[in-house]
């Protein structure tokens, strides 16, 4: 029985070219990654590409998820090399702990449009609004699989944050952060147990909250 193959969507420059025809020059694609996992920052990424140059390798960006660690990283130097700006965002932990998972994505986003070394004129965000910026703006659902700059932000969020957790697992060297980056896998979650919360869990998640809760009863 034949194994269906899965479809990649390629993103393109549809959105951007759109936009291009109403006026705007400086279009920041921006996404986020980390979301999810038990330990932490959440990091969101802005990215201003070139969108009147030829640029060959862009057709081999996609979602950073469906991408290879070592062709994200090929990605990511080619992007730092050509793209017009790019901003990062990072939240920590203990933010995320007090204000939400959501208002800290928000954040990070945000931060990241500051960042940026050159001014945006238009936002095209995967799946958030921003209402706290006073930019035109667009909320794409999958909008990593869809538009070239959200992929590439996707790109150089993930590829920031990997390299972050594997800086973080020198500090922590017990609980294989360099290996899961913090998600729940089943490792970690067997060295969360046995080792208990450390400082970069975020503890307002489960099963972080409930490990603390057991150790504190």
């Amino acid at each position: 029985m034949k194994v269906p193959t899965k479809i990649v969507q390629r993103p393109t420059f549809i959105e951007e070219q759109r936009l291009v025809e109403q006026g705007y020059r400086f279009i920041a694609g921006i996404d986020e990654v980390g979301r999810g996992p038990l330990a932490g920052p959440v990091v969101a990424a802005a990215v201003i590409l070139p969108l009147h140059r030829d640029v060959p390798w862009l057709s081999l960006v996609r979602d950073s998820k469906e991408l290879a660690p070592k062709r994200r990283e090929s990605l990511f130097s080619l992007i730092e090399k050509e793209a017009t700006a790019i901003g990062v965002g990072y939240v920590p932990p203990e933010v995320i702990d007090a204000q939400g998972i959501v208002r800290a994505t928000r954040r990070a986003m945000c931060v990241a449009v500051e960042h940026l070394t050159h001014p945006p004129d238009f936002l095209l965000i995967d799946f958030v609004a921003l209402p706290e910026l006073a930019l035109p703006q667009r909320s794409i659902t999958k909008g990593d699989s869809l538009s070239l700059s959200i992929a590439c932000a996707s790109i150089i969020a993930k590829v920031t944050r990997d390299r972050f957790m594997m800086a973080l697992d020198e500090a922590y060297p017990d609980y294989g952060f360099a290996r899961h980056k913090g998600y729940a896998t089943r490792e970690h979650l067997l060295n969360l147990r046995r080792l208990g919360v450390c400082p970069i869990h975020r503890k307002c998640f489960n099963p972080v909250k409930s490990s603390l809760d057991l150790r504190q009863a």
